[in-house]
Protein backbone atom coordinates (compact mmCIF):
# COMPACT_ATOMS: atom_id res chain seq x y z
CA UNK A 1 0.00 0.00 0.00
CA UNK A 2 1.35 3.39 -0.99
CA UNK A 3 2.46 5.76 1.76
CA UNK A 4 2.16 9.54 1.45
CA UNK A 5 5.20 11.46 2.71
CA UNK A 6 4.50 15.09 3.54
CA UNK A 7 6.92 17.95 4.09
CA UNK A 8 8.08 17.35 7.68
CA UNK A 9 8.38 19.96 10.41
CA UNK A 10 12.09 19.69 11.22
CA UNK A 11 12.26 22.60 13.65
CA UNK A 12 9.81 24.20 16.06
CA UNK A 13 9.66 27.42 13.99
CA UNK A 14 9.59 25.80 10.57
CA UNK A 15 6.58 26.78 8.44
CA UNK A 16 7.89 25.70 5.04
CA UNK A 17 10.82 23.77 3.67
CA UNK A 18 12.88 23.73 0.50
CA UNK A 19 14.16 20.57 -1.14
CA UNK A 20 17.89 21.23 -1.44
CA UNK A 21 18.61 17.86 -3.06
CA UNK A 22 16.87 14.56 -3.82
CA UNK A 23 19.00 11.52 -3.00
CA UNK A 24 16.42 9.15 -4.50
CA UNK A 25 14.71 9.42 -7.88
CA UNK A 26 11.35 8.12 -9.10
CA UNK A 27 11.69 4.38 -9.67
CA UNK A 28 14.43 3.89 -7.08
CA UNK A 29 14.03 1.28 -4.38
CA UNK A 30 13.73 2.77 -0.90
CA UNK A 31 14.59 1.00 2.33
CA UNK A 32 13.48 2.11 5.76
CA UNK A 33 16.19 4.47 7.01
CA UNK A 34 17.38 5.53 3.55
CA UNK A 35 17.96 9.25 3.12
CA UNK A 36 15.31 10.52 0.70
CA UNK A 37 16.27 14.17 0.43
CA UNK A 38 18.06 17.10 2.00
CA UNK A 39 15.51 19.59 3.32
CA UNK A 40 16.42 23.23 3.92
CA UNK A 41 14.54 24.63 6.94
CA UNK A 42 14.61 28.06 8.51
CA UNK A 43 17.51 26.89 10.68
CA UNK A 44 19.60 24.38 8.77
CA UNK A 45 19.78 21.92 5.89
CA UNK A 46 18.92 18.49 7.25
CA UNK A 47 18.84 14.94 5.94
CA UNK A 48 15.32 13.49 5.81
CA UNK A 49 15.05 9.72 5.99
CA UNK A 50 12.29 7.38 4.90
CA UNK A 51 10.28 5.44 7.44
CA UNK A 52 8.77 3.24 4.75
CA UNK A 53 9.99 0.62 2.29
CA UNK A 54 9.09 0.29 -1.37
CA UNK A 55 9.63 2.14 -4.64
CA UNK A 56 9.71 5.93 -4.92
CA UNK A 57 6.63 6.44 -7.10
CA UNK A 58 6.21 10.20 -7.07
CA UNK A 59 8.10 13.38 -6.18
CA UNK A 60 5.85 16.31 -5.33
CA UNK A 61 8.45 19.05 -4.81
CA UNK A 62 11.38 19.41 -7.26
CA UNK A 63 14.86 20.41 -6.13
CA UNK A 64 15.16 24.08 -5.27
CA UNK A 65 11.44 24.56 -4.70
CA UNK A 66 9.78 25.20 -1.36
CA UNK A 67 6.43 24.22 0.11
CA UNK A 68 4.57 24.58 3.40
CA UNK A 69 4.81 21.95 6.12
CA UNK A 70 2.45 19.00 5.42
CA UNK A 71 2.54 19.55 1.64
CA UNK A 72 2.85 16.40 -0.48
CA UNK A 73 6.57 15.65 -0.70
CA UNK A 74 6.66 12.13 -2.13
CA UNK A 75 4.85 8.80 -2.38
CA UNK A 76 6.45 5.43 -1.68
CA UNK A 77 4.70 2.17 -2.55
CA UNK A 78 4.80 -0.93 -4.70
CA UNK A 79 6.08 -0.65 -8.26
CA UNK A 80 3.20 -0.13 -10.69
CA UNK A 81 0.72 0.84 -7.97
CA UNK A 82 -2.01 3.32 -8.93
CA UNK A 83 -1.39 6.52 -6.95
CA UNK A 84 -3.53 8.93 -8.97
CA UNK A 85 -6.04 9.19 -6.15
CA UNK A 86 -3.32 10.14 -3.66
CA UNK A 87 -1.89 12.79 -5.98
CA UNK A 88 -5.32 14.26 -6.71
CA UNK A 89 -6.08 14.33 -3.01
CA UNK A 90 -2.88 16.19 -2.13
CA UNK A 91 -4.66 19.52 -1.87
CA UNK A 92 -7.09 18.10 0.67
CA UNK A 93 -4.21 16.60 2.61
CA UNK A 94 -2.45 19.94 2.86
CA UNK A 95 -5.66 21.46 4.21
CA UNK A 96 -5.75 18.96 7.03
CA UNK A 97 -7.99 16.28 5.52
CA UNK A 98 -5.20 13.73 5.83
CA UNK A 99 -2.76 13.19 8.63
CA UNK A 100 0.91 13.14 7.75
CA UNK A 101 1.77 9.43 7.91
CA UNK A 102 5.50 9.82 7.39
CA UNK A 103 6.43 10.10 11.01
CA UNK A 104 3.38 8.15 12.17
CA UNK A 105 2.57 10.99 14.53
CA UNK A 106 -0.69 11.34 16.37
CA UNK A 107 -3.49 13.48 14.97
CA UNK A 108 -2.62 16.35 17.30
CA UNK A 109 0.44 17.27 15.26
CA UNK A 110 -1.29 19.09 12.36
CA UNK A 111 -3.84 20.50 14.79
CA UNK A 112 -1.03 21.85 16.89
CA UNK A 113 0.40 23.69 13.93
CA UNK A 114 -2.88 25.31 13.03
CA UNK A 115 -3.80 26.20 16.59
CA UNK A 116 -0.49 27.62 17.59
CA UNK A 117 -1.44 31.04 16.42
CA UNK A 118 -4.99 31.54 17.58
CA UNK A 119 -4.93 29.22 20.58
CA UNK A 120 -1.83 30.66 22.18
CA UNK A 121 -3.65 33.82 23.33
CA UNK A 122 -4.59 32.12 26.60
CA UNK A 123 -0.99 31.55 27.67
CA UNK A 124 1.82 34.03 28.28
CA UNK A 125 4.08 34.91 25.41
CA UNK A 126 7.23 32.84 25.20
CA UNK A 127 5.87 29.79 27.02
CA UNK A 128 6.50 26.48 25.25
CA UNK A 129 5.19 23.03 26.10
CA UNK A 130 7.70 20.25 25.46
CA UNK A 131 6.13 16.85 24.77
CA UNK A 132 7.51 13.33 24.87
CA UNK A 133 9.29 13.07 21.50
CA UNK A 134 9.14 10.16 19.10
CA UNK A 135 12.85 9.34 18.89
CA UNK A 136 12.50 6.19 16.78
CA UNK A 137 10.04 5.03 14.17
CA UNK A 138 8.73 2.25 16.44
CA UNK A 139 8.62 4.26 19.66
CA UNK A 140 5.20 4.36 21.32
CA UNK A 141 6.24 5.54 24.77
CA UNK A 142 9.36 6.80 26.47
CA UNK A 143 10.91 6.69 29.93
CA UNK A 144 12.83 9.56 31.51
CA UNK A 145 16.15 7.95 32.44
CA UNK A 146 17.52 11.16 33.98
CA UNK A 147 16.92 14.90 34.04
CA UNK A 148 19.92 17.08 33.28
CA UNK A 149 17.96 20.23 34.15
CA UNK A 150 15.80 20.91 37.21
CA UNK A 151 12.82 23.18 37.74
CA UNK A 152 14.12 26.73 38.02
CA UNK A 153 17.22 26.12 35.89
CA UNK A 154 17.95 28.37 32.94
CA UNK A 155 17.72 26.56 29.60
CA UNK A 156 19.39 27.62 26.38
CA UNK A 157 18.45 26.34 22.94
CA UNK A 158 20.59 23.25 22.37
CA UNK A 159 20.97 22.35 26.07
CA UNK A 160 20.34 18.71 26.92
CA UNK A 161 17.13 18.56 28.96
CA UNK A 162 16.95 14.86 29.74
CA UNK A 163 17.98 11.37 28.73
CA UNK A 164 15.00 9.52 27.25
CA UNK A 165 14.88 5.73 27.13
CA UNK A 166 13.14 4.48 24.00
CA UNK A 167 12.47 0.95 22.84
CA UNK A 168 15.85 0.93 21.11
CA UNK A 169 18.28 3.08 23.06
CA UNK A 170 18.74 5.81 25.65
CA UNK A 171 19.12 9.13 23.85
CA UNK A 172 19.88 12.68 24.87
CA UNK A 173 16.97 15.04 24.27
CA UNK A 174 17.83 18.67 23.69
CA UNK A 175 15.77 21.79 24.09
CA UNK A 176 14.71 23.81 21.08
CA UNK A 177 13.76 26.75 23.30
CA UNK A 178 15.41 29.18 25.68
CA UNK A 179 13.97 30.22 29.03
CA UNK A 180 13.45 28.80 32.51
CA UNK A 181 12.43 25.20 33.14
CA UNK A 182 9.07 25.83 34.82
CA UNK A 183 7.60 22.35 35.09
CA UNK A 184 8.57 18.71 34.81
CA UNK A 185 5.75 16.37 33.84
CA UNK A 186 7.54 13.07 34.39
CA UNK A 187 9.92 12.13 37.17
CA UNK A 188 13.02 10.02 36.54
CA UNK A 189 12.04 6.41 35.89
CA UNK A 190 8.48 7.29 34.87
CA UNK A 191 7.06 6.54 31.42
CA UNK A 192 4.46 8.14 29.19
CA UNK A 193 3.16 7.82 25.63
CA UNK A 194 4.60 9.90 22.81
CA UNK A 195 3.18 13.46 22.87
CA UNK A 196 2.44 13.48 26.61
CA UNK A 197 3.54 16.67 28.38
CA UNK A 198 7.20 16.31 29.31
CA UNK A 199 8.09 19.83 30.47
CA UNK A 200 7.24 23.52 30.22
CA UNK A 201 9.78 26.22 29.38
CA UNK A 202 9.10 29.94 29.58
CA UNK A 203 9.71 33.18 31.44
CA UNK A 204 10.37 32.92 35.17
CA UNK A 205 7.24 33.49 37.28
CA UNK A 206 4.79 32.07 34.72
CA UNK A 207 1.60 30.56 36.16
CA UNK A 208 2.21 26.90 35.28
CA UNK A 209 -1.30 25.76 36.31
CA UNK A 210 -2.83 28.20 33.84
CA UNK A 211 -0.61 26.85 31.07
CA UNK A 212 -1.49 23.22 31.86
CA UNK A 213 -5.19 24.05 31.87
CA UNK A 214 -5.02 25.85 28.51
CA UNK A 215 -6.01 23.03 26.16
CA UNK A 216 -5.14 24.76 22.89
CA UNK A 217 -1.67 25.45 24.15
CA UNK A 218 -1.19 21.81 25.00
CA UNK A 219 -1.08 21.09 21.29
CA UNK A 220 1.53 23.70 20.65
CA UNK A 221 4.50 21.54 21.55
CA UNK A 222 7.58 21.31 19.45
CA UNK A 223 7.15 18.58 16.83
CA UNK A 224 10.19 16.69 17.85
CA UNK A 225 9.04 13.25 16.80
CA UNK A 226 12.21 12.84 14.80
CA UNK A 227 14.14 16.01 15.57
CA UNK A 228 16.63 14.73 18.14
CA UNK A 229 17.86 12.15 15.68
CA UNK A 230 17.91 14.60 12.77
CA UNK A 231 19.59 17.41 14.72
CA UNK A 232 22.61 15.17 15.06
CA UNK A 233 22.82 15.19 11.26
CA UNK A 234 21.91 18.83 10.87
CA UNK A 235 23.83 21.40 8.92
CA UNK A 236 27.52 22.03 9.03
CA UNK A 237 29.19 22.95 12.32
CA UNK A 238 29.52 26.55 11.15
CA UNK A 239 25.79 26.84 11.69
CA UNK A 240 26.09 25.72 15.29
CA UNK A 241 26.23 28.34 18.03
CA UNK A 242 29.66 28.58 19.62
CA UNK A 243 29.78 26.94 23.02
CA UNK A 244 32.65 26.98 25.46
CA UNK A 245 33.86 24.78 28.26
CA UNK A 246 36.56 25.35 30.82
CA UNK A 247 39.36 22.87 31.33
CA UNK A 248 42.44 23.44 33.47
CA UNK A 249 41.85 27.14 33.43
CA UNK A 250 41.90 27.35 29.63
CA UNK A 251 38.85 28.21 27.57
CA UNK A 252 38.04 25.59 24.97
CA UNK A 253 35.68 26.66 22.20
CA UNK A 254 33.64 23.91 20.56
CA UNK A 255 30.33 23.64 18.75
CA UNK A 256 27.58 21.77 20.62
CA UNK A 257 27.62 19.03 18.00
CA UNK A 258 31.39 18.61 18.36
CA UNK A 259 31.02 18.40 22.14
CA UNK A 260 28.29 15.81 21.79
CA UNK A 261 30.30 13.58 19.43
CA UNK A 262 33.41 13.97 21.58
CA UNK A 263 31.45 12.84 24.64
CA UNK A 264 30.09 9.82 22.78
CA UNK A 265 33.57 8.80 21.63
CA UNK A 266 35.24 9.56 24.96
CA UNK A 267 37.52 12.21 23.46
CA UNK A 268 38.93 14.93 25.73
CA UNK A 269 38.44 18.27 23.98
CA UNK A 270 41.71 19.62 25.34
CA UNK A 271 43.52 17.05 23.16
CA UNK A 272 41.80 18.26 19.97
CA UNK A 273 43.04 21.09 17.77
CA UNK A 274 40.21 23.17 16.35
CA UNK A 275 40.13 24.24 12.71
CA UNK A 276 37.08 26.50 12.96
CA UNK A 277 36.97 30.25 13.40
CA UNK A 278 39.35 31.40 16.16
CA UNK A 279 40.42 27.80 16.77
CA UNK A 280 36.90 26.58 17.52
CA UNK A 281 36.53 22.79 17.53
CA UNK A 282 33.98 21.61 14.97
CA UNK A 283 32.55 18.25 14.01
CA UNK A 284 35.22 17.29 11.48
CA UNK A 285 37.94 17.88 14.08
CA UNK A 286 36.37 15.24 16.33
CA UNK A 287 35.68 12.81 13.51
CA UNK A 288 39.27 13.12 12.21
CA UNK A 289 40.89 13.09 15.66
CA UNK A 290 43.58 10.46 16.16
CA UNK A 291 44.91 10.06 19.73
CA UNK A 292 48.65 10.45 20.09
CA UNK A 293 48.84 7.31 22.14
CA UNK A 294 46.20 4.80 23.10
CA UNK A 295 46.53 2.44 25.99
CA UNK A 296 46.81 -1.09 24.69
CA UNK A 297 43.98 -3.38 25.65
CA UNK A 298 44.60 -7.06 26.21
CA UNK A 299 43.56 -8.97 23.12
CA UNK A 300 40.86 -11.53 23.55
CA UNK A 301 41.53 -15.03 22.37
CA UNK A 302 38.14 -15.39 20.77
CA UNK A 303 34.95 -13.44 20.24
CA UNK A 304 34.62 -10.01 21.84
CA UNK A 305 31.24 -8.71 20.75
CA UNK A 306 29.04 -9.78 23.62
CA UNK A 307 29.20 -8.85 27.29
CA UNK A 308 26.72 -9.19 30.08
CA UNK A 309 26.16 -7.49 33.40
CA UNK A 310 23.67 -7.90 36.18
CA UNK A 311 21.31 -5.11 37.06
CA UNK A 312 20.44 -6.65 40.44
CA UNK A 313 23.15 -7.24 43.02
CA UNK A 314 22.96 -10.45 45.10
CA UNK A 315 21.36 -10.02 48.52
CA UNK A 316 22.67 -11.77 51.63
CA UNK A 317 19.75 -13.33 53.52
CA UNK A 318 19.47 -14.90 56.94
CA UNK A 319 19.21 -18.68 56.82
CA UNK A 320 15.68 -19.85 56.09
CA UNK A 321 14.28 -16.46 55.07
CA UNK A 322 12.50 -15.96 51.73
CA UNK A 323 12.82 -12.69 49.85
CA UNK A 324 11.99 -11.27 46.44
CA UNK A 325 11.49 -7.97 44.70
CA UNK A 326 9.84 -6.78 41.51
CA UNK A 327 11.84 -4.55 39.19
CA UNK A 328 10.06 -2.44 36.59
CA UNK A 329 10.82 -3.65 33.08
CA UNK A 330 12.64 -1.12 30.94
CA UNK A 331 11.34 -0.11 27.54
CA UNK A 332 14.17 -2.12 25.98
CA UNK A 333 13.30 -5.24 27.94
CA UNK A 334 9.59 -4.98 27.07
CA UNK A 335 10.42 -4.47 23.40
CA UNK A 336 12.81 -7.43 23.39
CA UNK A 337 10.11 -9.62 24.94
CA UNK A 338 7.50 -8.49 22.43
CA UNK A 339 9.64 -8.91 19.33
CA UNK A 340 11.23 -12.23 20.28
CA UNK A 341 7.81 -13.64 21.14
CA UNK A 342 6.45 -12.48 17.80
CA UNK A 343 9.42 -14.04 16.01
CA UNK A 344 9.28 -17.34 17.86
CA UNK A 345 5.54 -17.80 17.48
CA UNK A 346 5.13 -16.56 13.91
CA UNK A 347 8.27 -17.83 12.14
CA UNK A 348 8.59 -21.64 11.94
CA UNK A 349 12.11 -22.09 13.30
CA UNK A 350 14.36 -25.05 12.61
CA UNK A 351 18.00 -25.53 13.50
CA UNK A 352 21.12 -26.85 11.76
CA UNK A 353 24.42 -27.48 13.54
CA UNK A 354 27.94 -28.10 12.26
CA UNK A 355 31.41 -28.43 13.80
CA UNK A 356 34.22 -26.38 12.24
CA UNK A 357 37.95 -27.15 12.34
CA UNK A 358 39.53 -23.89 13.57
CA UNK A 359 43.23 -24.88 13.40
CA UNK A 360 43.89 -22.85 10.25
CA UNK A 361 41.78 -19.96 11.56
CA UNK A 362 43.87 -19.78 14.74
CA UNK A 363 47.10 -19.80 12.75
CA UNK A 364 45.84 -17.17 10.30
CA UNK A 365 44.59 -14.91 13.09
CA UNK A 366 47.95 -15.10 14.84
CA UNK A 367 49.73 -14.06 11.63
CA UNK A 368 47.27 -11.22 10.94
CA UNK A 369 47.57 -9.87 14.47
CA UNK A 370 51.37 -9.82 14.19
CA UNK A 371 51.01 -7.04 11.64
CA UNK A 372 51.40 -3.48 13.00
CA UNK A 373 48.19 -1.81 14.22
CA UNK A 374 46.09 -4.83 13.28
CA UNK A 375 43.79 -6.75 15.61
CA UNK A 376 41.04 -9.11 14.49
CA UNK A 377 39.00 -11.55 16.55
CA UNK A 378 37.55 -14.92 15.63
CA UNK A 379 34.15 -13.26 15.64
CA UNK A 380 35.37 -10.83 12.97
CA UNK A 381 36.35 -13.82 10.86
CA UNK A 382 32.91 -15.40 11.38
CA UNK A 383 31.15 -12.18 10.37
CA UNK A 384 33.29 -11.86 7.23
CA UNK A 385 32.69 -15.52 6.32
CA UNK A 386 28.93 -15.05 6.78
CA UNK A 387 28.90 -12.02 4.48
CA UNK A 388 30.74 -13.96 1.76
CA UNK A 389 28.53 -17.03 2.18
CA UNK A 390 25.40 -14.87 1.89
CA UNK A 391 26.60 -13.68 -1.53
CA UNK A 392 26.64 -17.29 -2.68
CA UNK A 393 23.33 -18.20 -1.04
CA UNK A 394 20.96 -15.24 -1.55
CA UNK A 395 17.98 -17.29 -0.36
CA UNK A 396 19.32 -16.92 3.20
CA UNK A 397 19.56 -13.14 2.80
CA UNK A 398 15.79 -12.71 2.55
CA UNK A 399 12.69 -11.58 4.44
CA UNK A 400 9.21 -13.11 4.48
CA UNK A 401 6.62 -10.52 3.40
CA UNK A 402 3.49 -12.66 3.26
CA UNK A 403 2.56 -12.62 -0.42
CA UNK A 404 6.18 -12.08 -1.48
CA UNK A 405 9.72 -12.88 -0.37
CA UNK A 406 12.10 -9.95 -0.25
CA UNK A 407 15.56 -10.73 -1.63
CA UNK A 408 18.13 -8.31 -0.24
CA UNK A 409 20.91 -7.70 -2.75
CA UNK A 410 22.88 -5.79 -0.12
CA UNK A 411 24.37 -7.51 2.94
CA UNK A 412 23.99 -5.87 6.36
CA UNK A 413 25.13 -8.17 9.17
CA UNK A 414 23.76 -7.49 12.65
CA UNK A 415 25.98 -8.41 15.61
CA UNK A 416 24.14 -9.17 18.84
CA UNK A 417 25.57 -7.30 21.84
CA UNK A 418 24.46 -7.87 25.44
CA UNK A 419 23.95 -4.67 27.44
CA UNK A 420 22.79 -4.07 30.98
CA UNK A 421 19.10 -3.93 30.13
CA UNK A 422 19.02 -6.67 27.53
CA UNK A 423 20.22 -7.10 23.98
CA UNK A 424 20.80 -4.78 21.04
CA UNK A 425 21.88 -5.56 17.49
CA UNK A 426 24.09 -2.91 15.88
CA UNK A 427 24.40 -3.38 12.13
CA UNK A 428 27.48 -3.46 9.90
CA UNK A 429 26.24 -1.94 6.66
CA UNK A 430 27.57 -3.51 3.43
CA UNK A 431 29.58 -6.08 5.38
CA UNK A 432 30.64 -7.93 2.24
CA UNK A 433 32.51 -4.81 1.10
CA UNK A 434 34.56 -4.61 4.33
CA UNK A 435 37.86 -6.34 5.06
CA UNK A 436 38.67 -8.06 8.36
CA UNK A 437 40.34 -5.06 9.98
CA UNK A 438 37.45 -2.79 9.00
CA UNK A 439 34.96 -5.27 10.44
CA UNK A 440 37.00 -5.53 13.65
CA UNK A 441 37.17 -1.75 14.11
CA UNK A 442 33.48 -1.28 13.33
CA UNK A 443 32.33 -4.03 15.69
CA UNK A 444 34.52 -2.71 18.50
CA UNK A 445 33.16 0.81 18.03
CA UNK A 446 29.51 -0.23 17.78
CA UNK A 447 29.70 -2.69 20.70
CA UNK A 448 31.37 -0.09 22.92
CA UNK A 449 28.77 2.55 22.15
CA UNK A 450 25.99 -0.02 22.59
CA UNK A 451 27.10 -0.68 26.16
CA UNK A 452 27.23 3.07 26.80
CA UNK A 453 23.73 3.49 25.29
CA UNK A 454 25.07 5.80 22.59
CA UNK A 455 23.85 3.98 19.49
CA UNK A 456 21.39 5.78 17.24
CA UNK A 457 18.30 3.97 15.95
CA UNK A 458 19.72 4.09 12.41
CA UNK A 459 22.74 2.06 13.58
CA UNK A 460 20.44 -0.73 14.77
CA UNK A 461 18.13 -0.88 11.76
CA UNK A 462 18.36 -2.70 8.46
CA UNK A 463 20.09 -6.01 9.23
CA UNK A 464 19.61 -8.79 6.67
CA UNK A 465 21.35 -11.51 8.75
CA UNK A 466 22.45 -11.72 12.38
CA UNK A 467 25.35 -13.28 14.30
CA UNK A 468 25.04 -14.08 18.02
CA UNK A 469 28.16 -15.15 19.92
CA UNK A 470 28.34 -16.63 23.41
CA UNK A 471 31.64 -18.40 22.89
CA UNK A 472 33.58 -16.18 25.29
CA UNK A 473 31.31 -17.37 28.11
CA UNK A 474 32.35 -20.95 27.50
CA UNK A 475 29.06 -21.88 25.82
CA UNK A 476 29.80 -24.76 23.48
CA UNK A 477 26.54 -24.81 21.55
CA UNK A 478 23.23 -22.93 21.60
CA UNK A 479 20.37 -21.81 19.37
CA UNK A 480 18.99 -18.29 18.93
CA UNK A 481 15.63 -16.78 18.05
CA UNK A 482 15.58 -15.20 14.59
CA UNK A 483 15.96 -11.42 14.57
CA UNK A 484 12.98 -10.38 12.43
CA UNK A 485 12.70 -9.57 9.59
CA UNK A 486 15.83 -11.69 8.93
CA UNK A 487 15.41 -15.25 7.68
CA UNK A 488 18.28 -16.67 9.72
CA UNK A 489 20.58 -16.13 12.70
CA UNK A 490 23.92 -17.82 13.39
CA UNK A 491 24.82 -18.92 16.93
CA UNK A 492 28.58 -19.11 17.57
CA UNK A 493 29.98 -21.33 20.33
CA UNK A 494 33.38 -21.47 22.00
CA UNK A 495 36.55 -22.78 20.36
CA UNK A 496 37.56 -25.91 22.28
CA UNK A 497 40.70 -27.99 22.20
CA UNK A 498 39.90 -31.70 22.00
CA UNK A 499 40.96 -34.97 20.35
CA UNK A 500 40.03 -35.17 16.67
CA UNK A 501 40.70 -37.66 13.92
CA UNK A 502 42.89 -36.42 11.06
CA UNK A 503 44.27 -38.68 8.37
CA UNK A 504 43.29 -41.71 10.43
CA UNK A 505 45.17 -40.47 13.48
CA UNK A 506 43.86 -39.09 16.76
CA UNK A 507 45.45 -35.67 17.28
CA UNK A 508 44.74 -32.52 19.30
CA UNK A 509 42.52 -30.13 17.36
CA UNK A 510 40.53 -26.93 17.82
CA UNK A 511 36.85 -26.99 16.91
CA UNK A 512 33.91 -24.58 17.08
CA UNK A 513 30.21 -25.38 16.88
CA UNK A 514 27.93 -23.21 14.75
CA UNK A 515 24.13 -23.43 14.83
CA UNK A 516 21.93 -21.81 12.21
CA UNK A 517 18.30 -20.99 13.04
CA UNK A 518 16.25 -20.65 9.86
CA UNK A 519 12.77 -19.44 8.98
CA UNK A 520 11.30 -22.40 7.09
CA UNK A 521 9.02 -20.07 5.12
CA UNK A 522 12.01 -18.68 3.22
CA UNK A 523 14.94 -21.05 3.80
CA UNK A 524 14.55 -24.77 3.15
CA UNK A 525 16.68 -27.32 4.95
CA UNK A 526 18.94 -28.05 2.00
CA UNK A 527 19.51 -24.32 1.43
CA UNK A 528 20.49 -23.80 5.06
CA UNK A 529 22.81 -26.81 4.95
CA UNK A 530 24.54 -25.55 1.79
CA UNK A 531 25.01 -22.14 3.42
CA UNK A 532 26.71 -23.78 6.42
CA UNK A 533 28.95 -25.85 4.14
CA UNK A 534 30.13 -22.69 2.39
CA UNK A 535 30.60 -20.95 5.73
CA UNK A 536 32.70 -23.84 7.03
CA UNK A 537 34.85 -23.82 3.89
CA UNK A 538 35.71 -20.15 4.42
CA UNK A 539 36.51 -20.58 8.12
CA UNK A 540 38.60 -23.71 7.63
CA UNK A 541 40.53 -22.02 4.81
CA UNK A 542 40.74 -18.33 5.84
CA UNK A 543 43.04 -17.49 2.95
CA UNK A 544 39.99 -17.78 0.68
CA UNK A 545 38.47 -14.79 2.51
CA UNK A 546 41.52 -12.70 1.76
CA UNK A 547 41.88 -13.68 -1.91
Amino acid sequence: MAEVINMPRLSDTMEEGTVAKWLKQVGDKVEEGDILAEIETDKATMEFESFHEGTLLYIGIPEGEGAPVDSLLAIVGEEGEDISGLINGAADASNGAKVDPVAENTAEAPVASSSSGSGSADIPEGVEIVKMPRLSDTMEEGTVASWLKKVGDKVEEGDILAEIETDKATMEFESFYSGTLLYIGLQEGESSPVDAVLAIIGPEGTDVDAVLNAKPAAGKSNEVAKEEVKEEKAAEPSQEAVAESVNDGQRIFASPLAKKIAKEKGIDLKDVKGTGDHGRIVRKDIENFVPVQQAAKPATTSQETTSASSAIAPVALPVGEESSEEVKNSQMRKTIAKRLSESKFTAPHYYLTIEVDMDNAKASRAQINNLPDTKVSFNDMVVKACAMALKKHPQVNTSWKGDTTKYNHHIHVGVAVAVEDGLVVPVLKFTDQMNLTQIGAAVKDLAGRARNKKLTPAEMDGSTFTVSNLGMFGILEFTSIINQPNSAILSVGAIVEKPVVKNGQIVVGNTMTLSLACDHRTVDGATGAQFLQTLRAYLENPVTMLA
